[in-house]
């Protein structure tokens, strides 16, 4: 899966707000898949929010359009390399992000993301949007 992209959290969060930028980004590229925790994410999101009902129909929409990328065994193992290292590093990061980039690295994708904290993990191709 070489030239993919996977979509962060808050590259979701800025499509649904029709960010130009992801737009046009979006537009260009070849093949997007979205990781499963982005899914759980942005459900966790909706639910606690004040539209509830609105934003879990537009990510149940989202995710039926979507190619969506679960976590496996081989995912598993990117994810204890990952950890250990940024353990190493003293940098923590969120560990729903963990999975991310375990997945990025297991499908050999690029991630696109907003958040910094990514870029720390050098397994990993980070663009940000």
């Amino acid at each position: 899966m070489n030239g993919s992209y996977l979509l962060d959290t808050n590259i979701v969060i800025a499509l649904f707000a029709n960010d130009t930028n992801v737009l046009y980004q979006l537009s260009t590229a070849a093949q997007v898949f979205v990781p499963s925790v982005v899914l759980g994410e942005l459900y966790y999101g909706a639910n606690k929010s004040a539209r509830s009902k609105s934003n879990i129909s537009l990510i149940d929409s989202f995710a039926l359009k979507s190619s969506v990328l679960v976590c496996d065994g081989e995912t598993a193992r990117h994810y204890g390399r990952i950890k250990d290292l940024l353990r190493a590093k003293g940098n923590p990061i969120p560990e729903n992000d963990i999975w991310i980039a375990a997945l990025a690295k297991q499908h050999h994708m690029k991630l696109v993301t907003r958040d910094q904290h990514f870029l720390s993990i050098k397994e990993i191709k980070v663009e940000q949007w």
